[in-house]
């Protein structure tokens, strides 16, 4: 059987994290207290990791899509997936 990993005081399992989010999200009364308690912080943390390691973030996923760019790009591309929605809405 292979041993496990210790965790070094203050640091979550995978699963705590995920318990730990989901508790801060439900806490949150509005949209806005979700985007201002946990989505802002949440990606400011991967843009600094990943701005850190010289990656370019894209995830797709089955049910959302993330994309990390830079500031000059990010009102664009916001623009271009509005327009996509708008017009698969249409159909």
């Amino acid at each position: 059987m292979a041993k496990k990993k210790s965790q070094s005081k203050g640091e979550r399992s995978p699963e705590q994290l995920v318990k730990f989010l989901l508790e801060r999200m439900e806490n949150c009364e509005d949209a806005e207290a979700l985007n201002d308690n946990v989505i802002i912080p949440f990606t400011a943390a991967l843009e600094t990791v990943c701005g850190a390691r010289g990656y370019l973030l894209n995830i797709y996923g089955d049910k959302s899509n993330l994309a990390i760019t830079s500031d000059e790009d990010a009102e664009a591309i916001y623009a271009l997936i509005e327009d996509y929605l708008d017009s698969r809405r249409g159909e």
